[in-house]
C-alpha cells in the first residue's frame, strides 16, 4: 500500500473524490448567479450587482415583528401595528426587503426550480434569525396544500427549514403542520382579505399533535406580506401546547405604517 493511502482516512478520499466531482461538473456547468444567471465563482451565488442591489434587514427593527426603523428606538421597541394589535408569533425575522431587487430572486426560488439557492438562503437565515434561532426547539416550515405540491414538486418553505436545520444544528419537523384546503392566492387580498382566506387552513398533523407541546418553534416560510399566514399558523401551533412561536422568513413586505 502506498504512503499515500495509508495517510489518508477514508473520509478524507471522499471528500477530495466529491471536490474532484464538484469541480468537473463546474467546468462544464459553470456556476450562475443566483438572481441575474451571470457567471459566478460558486454554487448558490450572487454576483457583485446583485449583492449590492439586495437590501438586507437588520437593527434597529421592532423587537416584535422586526418591521425596520430609520433611527435606534430602544431594544424593546415596537411598530406602529404591533403597538395596536400585538401578533400572535412572538418575534418575526427575515433576511431582505421585498423589493424589486429581490422578488426576482424570491420568484424564482418559488416558481422557476431555482432550488440551487436554498443552502444559501438557509445561511442567510441563520444569521438574520440568530437570535430566534437560539431558543428554537423545532423548526417547521409553512406548509403547503397537497395539490399545489404536487403540481410544484417541492414546498420553498420545507427547503428553507431544513437548510436552517442542517445550520443551525436544530431538529426538524417538515410535515409538522398541514394545510386543510386549497386557500386562493393572496397576492390580491387585502390584509383582511388574507386573514378571512387563511381562517381554519392550517392544523397539527396527527402524527405530530404531541410534539409541540412545552416546546418553542421556528417557523419558516418565504416570504412574510401582512403576517396573516404566520399568525393562523402560530395559532394553531400555540392551540397545540407550544410555548411560544417564532417566524423566519427570507424576505418581509416593508409598507409604510400609520
Amino acid at each position: 500500500m502506498s504512503a499515500t493511502s495509508e495517510t489518508v482516512p477514508p473520509s478524507g478520499w471522499r471528500r477530495l473524490l466529491r471536490g474532484l466531482g464538484s469541480r468537473a461538473i463546474d467546468a462544464v456547468l459553470p456556476p450562475r448567479c443566483l438572481r441575474c444567471g451571470v457567471t459566478v465563482d460558486m454554487v448558490g451565488a450572487l454576483c457583485p450587482e446583485c449583492w449590492g442591489a439586495m437590501a438586507f434587514l437588520a437593527a434597529p427593527q421592532c423587537a416584535c415583528c422586526g418591521y425596520p426603523f430609520e433611527f435606534e428606538m430602544g431594544a424593546e421597541a415596537l411598530c406602529a401595528a404591533c403597538t395596536r394589535d400585538r401578533p400572535a408569533y412572538d418575534r418575526a425575522r427575515a433576511v431582505l426587503r421585498y423589493d424589486d431587487s429581490s422578488r426576482d430572486l424570491v420568484l424564482a426560488f418559488k416558481h422557476a426550480d431555482r432550488t440551487d439557492g436554498a443552502p444559501a438562503y438557509g445561511r442567510w437565515l441563520v444569521r438574520a434569525g440568530a437570535e430566534l434561532i437560539a431558543g428554537a426547539e423545532i423548526v417547521a416550515p409553512v406548509p403547503l396544500h397537497w395539490t399545489r405540491l404536487f403540481a410544484r414538486r417541492y414546498n420553498q418553505a420545507a427547503l428553507l427549514a431544513l437548510a436552517v436545520a442542517r445550520e443551525a444544528q436544530a431538529p426538524a419537523i417538515p410535515d409538522l403542520l398541514v394545510r386543510r384546503r386549497r386557500t386562493p392566492s393572496q397576492g390580491r387580498l387585502s390584509a383582511a382579505g388574507r386573514e378571512r382566506n387563511v381562517a381554519g387552513a392550517f392544523a397539527l398533523a396527527p402524527r405530530h399533535r404531541h410534539a409541540v407541546s412545552g416546546r418553542r418553534v421556528l417557523l419558516v416560510d418565504d416570504v412574510l406580506t401582512t403576517g396573516a399566514t404566520a399568525e393562523a399558523c402560530a395559532r394553531v401551533l400555540l392551540r397545540g401546547g407550544s410555548t411560544a412561536v417564532d417566524v423566519l422568513t427570507l424576505a418581509r413586505v416593508v409598507r409604510p405604517q400609520v
